[in-house]
């Protein structure tokens, strides 16, 4: 199994996936920096097939793989290089909706697959559930701290990181200059835009009526507001939950100021529909978005830049919550010694992440990857320096109960409710959600 270069073959395979793969879709997610290492430092190994693979195809056993169907179209011939150099059988289900409630299904009616491969917030549960096994990885210092920490619970490693993600804000550079260095200093850009007739909105921040924690969080976050507390040893306490605190009402007041009986610069009217779409048809000149909304934004030929999010005045960092992306070892897979050769061994090489970049312009885990990366895509560093102050976005279990009430109070809060009472009824239902799951 060659650790330098892929073949020709298999690049161009993940290269013509790119059109199909790239949409320019929402997150995945419920929604780094770090030591780089030069890429030409990644080691070479032999191709003879390692003694798991060997065992493998000696058995006639096949590894199979559980991706959605984007991840699954960029994994294939990367699992068709694998397969044939090291002479086993690899098989890539898409699964195209509900992977995750599917995988759990199967884990308990021993149907499971050996990897699957999903966002990073989903550890905890698939922990709880005895899902998954844990990682044994030797090399965790190559990849982005962020990425590890992402993939880890309760102290070990569940998951081989290949990305990771966060929002950040996008300005239309023909109507903004210069990223706004506060919240306050966006929003009377955009107003005066808005006035002179060349906008239609301040801000493109997708909440719709259902609320959008994942990209409202860096503003809350600004503003002090929180969802949980924190244990002694840094991780979110569930025991905690401080989404009605002072701190975060304080918070919830100053996205009541933006919202829809203040300066407009949030509405319920713009959600994952429409948000990149104002900005590329210039209708907006801010947009929170992520990686995968360049692709549209780059198809419109909208001159852009990518930026921090901006805080709120003297108030804390606008840090978004980052995601990671990873492989998953099945408890209950049937060819667990293959699984664990296939990701630690291939999955965690330079070509292998470089081609999941290639295949959707994410930042890749591995540092060296990230380096090579960073030469022809300056997004990587604009996304790693919007990443600055964020929160690994939480892997416990409880953090699911937190989206949808939490959603609501958003919502009303823009409309112009009260923030107090929001935040209290969100928190109560989390509380209640926690104690019942």
């Amino acid at each position: 199994m060659s650790r330098k270069r892929l073949n020709a073959a298999v690049i161009m395979g993940v290269a013509l996936i790119v059109a199909a793969c790239s949409s320019g879709g929402a997150a995945t997610t419920a929604p780094s920096a770090g030591a780089s290492t030069a890429a030409s430092e990644a080691p070479a190994a032999s191709t003879a097939p390692s003694a798991a693979a060997s065992e493998g195809a000696a058995g006639g056993g096949e590894l199979v793989i559980w991706a959605d169907d984007k991840r699954a179209a960029a994994l294939k011939p990367l699992a068709d290089q694998f397969a044939a150099d090291n002479g086993v059988t690899v098989k890539i289900e898409a699964i195209a909706a509900d992977i995750i409630p599917n995988f759990l299904t199967a884990s308990q009616a021993g149907t499971a697959p050996d990897i699957v491969v999903w966002a990073h917030d989903v550890v905890g549960n698939l922990v709880a559930n005895g899902a998954i096994d844990p990682v044994q990885l030797s090399n965790t210092a190559d990849f982005d701290p962020l990425a590890i920490q992402g993939m880890t619970f309760d102290g070990q490693l569940y998951g081989i990181p290949y990305s990771v993600e966060n929002i950040g804000l996008f300005i239309n550079t023909d109507l903004v200059p210069a990223c706004p260095a506060t919240m306050e200093e966006l929003v009377s850009t955009g107003k005066q835009l808005v006035d002179d007739g060349k906008t239609k909105e301040i801000l493109a921040l997708q909440s719709g009526q259902s609320g959008d924690a994942y990209h409202i969080y860096p503003l809350f976050a600004s503003g002090g507001g929180s969802f949980f507390g924190k244990t002694a040893s840094g991780d979110p306490d569930p025991a905690n939950v401080t989404v009605d605190s002072a701190e975060s009402i304080a918070a919830g007041e100053l996205i009541k100021g933006i919202g829809e009986k203040g300066d407009k610069a949030l509405k319920t009217s713009i959600d994952n529909t429409n948000a990149i779409p104002l900005f590329f048809d210039g209708k907006a000149p801010f947009l929170v978005s992520g990686p995968w909304a360049v692709a549209d934004i780059e198809k419109s030929g909208t001159k852009y830049d990518i930026c921090p999010i901006p805080p709120f005045e003297g108030k804390n960092p606008a840090g978004p919550f980052i995601g990671v992306n990873g492989f998953y070892l099945a408890s209950k897979g049937k060819n667990k010694a293959l699984a664990q050769e296939f990701a630690t061994n291939f999955l965690t090489t330079q070509d292998v992440q470089e081609a999941f970049y290639q295949a959707e312009p994410r930042r890749p885990a591995l540092l060296a990857a990230v380096e090579s990366v960073k030469a022809t895509d300056p997004n990587i560093a604009k996304f790693q320096a919007a990443a600055q102050g964020g929160t690994i976005l939480p892997g416990i279990p409880e953090m699911g109960q937190v989206w949808g009430p939490f959603g609501v109070a958003e919502a009303a809060i823009i409309k112009g409710g009260d923030v107090k009472a929001s935040l209290e009824a969100a928190a109560k239902a989390i509380r209640d959600g926690i104690a019942a799951q």
